[in-house]
């Protein structure tokens, strides 16, 4: 037994064993053992105000709210605010057969986005923040945190200490959230179905930043043919093509800022659609307004029966960018997203929407091109270069969405890991990963030359947004049974009204499968098959070391032999395990027959929180009473960015010294204080293993494909560990070792 530490809190912890835990290890796993896996491995973030700068935002005065009310235009409503470019084609892809179709048409849009992207997102989602943070990653940490989810046994007591771990949750207790939560940690398959999930919506949010640019650019720059008719859809293909190229490659810059710079084009966007949506009702035909009546809706069904189904699938696409609301809430607060959309989004979009279909009731020939043939001819040019800008602009924050999730998943050891460059020091959030920026180019180029047209690529579309719609509701139920402990009348409100409505749009969307519908779905089936084998395979890995970990009397053996030279310096041994030694120590001492006189190993945790502040985040321990052998866990959440290791080697000395200073008599904390500085002042050395996973003999052909061929070919073309936490090539000593899971 010896003390884990952190600031100025001890727990006692069992830490060391033989290859079966103690009874008495096998007690605090299980105390310990509290779900933590969505994360983001954003290393070496040293400042300890960020912890809390979430919360501060959700806390704003009103000065600030408009101040971030206004920003958020730029950031979040631009997928949301260029959907009337190509709604109503996707919905009457064979032309109006009916004028009264146009007013339920319009009475589904209406309905559509007051249920979903208001009630739902703006007012239900939103509640359901980590610390200020949204998104499916943080539905999913919240779960992580309340229930024994983990797939991986990392867990421990001391993270619960963490100050942004805590929930605020009601102090009832209900049945049933107790038997849901007990359903969900007694069943493996639950687990294995709730990552499953996880990939999927992460897939499907990939699947959105490549489709979103190519649908957005491509209607925004066919109204051109307006000012000239002669220009073929091969040439707005071609210029949109270059468009996104361009659009790519600037990504390097970080672009997020982007939505900052140009909210005042968003604005001028809004304003514009809005003006014209109410110059057209006005000059056309206000009778529309007769849509509010819901019994349209049922009207247009009765009248269209099967073809009114089908046409849900077009209108699904008004309500894309509607999980941005959720996703982007870690860059502004709850009340400036719900004040901005309440008083610019949904009206101004309402607007456009009523103005082109009371254009429409007039000039039912053209619903293929209704959004810029429904423009006055003096406000053409302006409104068409609004459109570009505004197309770019949606654009770029679902490309800044891919990023970021990728990067959370990588933590998670879901994902291959891969090169995450921070674009900025003064922007959270805000990041660049090359190698997923060239794959998204790739894919939107593909996209845009195959299809060449908005309606197929549509129908793609609409089968990715409502994908994440119904994971976003799913995971929403379980927080407010378990965590939230919601009436369960409310809860059965919330699952027949908005969770029926999320199935028929999936359904409707699935019809058009082999119309482009395809496109989503295999390249989701792709990115889950990657996230898939590189889990598995991080899995078997982790799993390894821990049955094999070493006993205290093998270290005591190690530490003794008069046999193995101590040398000067601080040696850093980094290890996933979190409780115990691994094999690959005695792998080392057995080849190079020398240790560091200041041995530290080094676990990089992530925490299924958004930030860990900086002074909770070391915790240190020590691995044998009288020797200077400590571990440090380093915590990580999965909004934290990474800084250099030259400031990361101070602040872990530092806090090793604290730790000393604390755990030791007086005594010996000169001692060992002395023997630390002389050890410092050498310098650092890292130690880092560099392991072949293989299956074992008398596994299945399965295992065997997935863990020899797939996954150590997955690992042949990722970042190597020591690239990904920035250790200088120069301080590295790797050890080699087989692992046969």
């Amino acid at each position: 037994m010896h003390h884990f530490h952190r600031g100025k809190r001890s727990v006692l912890m069992a830490e060391l064993g033989e290859e079966r835990s103690s009874p008495e290890e096998q007690q605090v796993q299980e105390q310990y053992e509290h779900g933590t896996s969505l994360s983001k491995q954003r290393l070496f973030d040293l400042e300890a105000d960020e912890g809390s700068a979430n919360a501060d935002r959700q806390k704003a005065d009103w000065g600030t709210i408009w101040k971030l009310a206004f920003q958020c235009i730029g950031v979040v409503y631009g997928d949301l605010g260029t959907s009337p470019l190509y709604v109503l084609p996707g919905i009457f892809p064979d032309g109006i057969k009916n004028e009264e179709d146009i007013l339920g048409v319009l009475s589904l849009i209406i309905y559509s986005i007051i249920v979903i992207t208001l009630i739902k997102y703006v007012f239900i989602v939103l509640a359901a923040n980590d610390n200020g943070d949204g998104g499916t990653f943080a539905l999913y940490s919240l779960i992580c945190r309340h229930a024994k989810v983990n797939l991986i046994p990392n867990q421990q007591a001391e993270d619960r200490e963490v100050s942004t771990y805590k929930l605020d949750l009601p102090k009832r207790s209900t049945r049933m959230a107790s038997a849901l939560k007990y359903s969900l940690e007694s069943s493996l398959i639950i687990k294995y179905s709730l990552l499953f999930t996880t990939m999927i919506g992460v897939s499907m949010v990939l699947g959105d930043g490549i489709l979103t640019p190519c649908i957005s650019v491509l209607s925004a720059v066919g109204g051109i043919r307006e000012a000239a008719p002669s220009l073929s859809q091969d040439a707005i293909m071609w210029i949109s093509v270059v468009i996104l190229i361009l659009l790519f490659q600037v990504q390097r810059f970080g672009t997020d800022k982007v939505g900052y710079t140009f909210a005042p084009i968003l604005v001028l966007w809004f304003a514009f659609i809005a003006f014209i949506g109410l110059f057209n009702f006005i000059k056309y035909d206000p009778g529309v307004i007769k849509a509010v009546n819901p019994w349209y809706i049922v009207k247009y069904f009765q009248r269209n029966k099967k073809k009114a189904w089908i046409s849900i699938g077009g209108v699904i696409l008004c309500l894309t960018g509607s999980e941005a609301l959720f996703a982007d809430l870690g860059h502004f607060n709850i009340r400036s997203i719900q004040l901005s959309s309440c008083a610019v989004l949904v009206p101004s979009v309402l607007l456009a929407y009523i103005g082109q279909c009371s254009y429409l009731r007039k000039n039912t020939e053209d619903v293929t091109d209704a959004f810029y043939k429904s423009i006055p001819k003096p406000m053409y040019w302006p409104q068409f270069v609004v459109a570009i800008l505004a197309a770019i602009i949606a654009s770029q924050s679902l490309i800044s969405a891919s990023f970021s999730i990728i990067q959370q998943s990588a933590a998670l050891g879901c994902f291959p890991r891969i090169q995450v460059v921070h674009t900025s020091a003064e922007h959270e959030g805000q990041v660049y990963v090359p190698e997923i920026n060239t794959l998204l180019m790739l894919a939107c180029v593909g996209v845009t030359l195959g299809f060449k047209n908005t309606l197929t690529i549509g129908n793609a579309y609409g089968i990715a947004v409502t994908f994440v719609f119904v994971i976003t509701s799913m995971f929403l139920v379980l927080v407010m049974v378990m965590i939230w402990k919601t009436n369960i009348i409310l809860i059965i409100i919330y699952v027949l009204t908005i969770g029926l409505i999320e199935v028929l749009f999936l359904s409707s969307t699935l019809y058009k499968f082999v119309d482009g519908g395809y496109i989503p779905l295999l390249f989701a089936s792709t990115v889950v098959s990657i996230m898939f084998i590189w889990n598995y395979g991080y899995r078997k890995k982790y799993m390894y070391e821990l049955e094999n970990k070493i006993a205290m009397k093998t270290l005591t053996d190690i530490v003794s032999d008069e046999r193995i030279h101590r040398v000067e310096g601080l040696g850093l041994f980094y290890t996933h395990l979190v409780h115990g030694i691994p094999p690959l120590f005695t792998h080392y001492v057995s080849h190079v027959q020398a240790l560091h006189k200041v041995l530290v190993f080094i676990s990089i945790k992530s925490l299924p929180i958004s930030k860990v502040p900086a002074e909770e985040r070391f915790l240190f321990g020590r691995v044998k009473p009288g020797e200077l052998i400590f571990r440090c866990i380093v915590r990580y959440g999965y909004k934290d960015s990474r800084k250099d290791q030259k400031t990361f080697e101070e602040l872990l000395a530092n806090q090793l010294k604290d730790f000393i200073g604390e755990d030791s008599g007086a005594e010996d904390r000169q001692r060992e204080l002395a023997l630390v500085d002389n050890a410092l002042r050498d310098g650092f050395v890292y130690l880092m293993g560099e392991c072949e996973v293989m299956a074992a003999n008398g596994s299945t052909w399965v295992k065997k494909l997935t863990v020899d061929y797939l996954y150590n070919w997955l690992i042949r073309f990722v970042r190597q560990p020591d690239e990904v936490f920035l250790i200088p090539r120069k301080q590295l000593l790797k050890v080699g070792m087989t692992y046969d899971v």
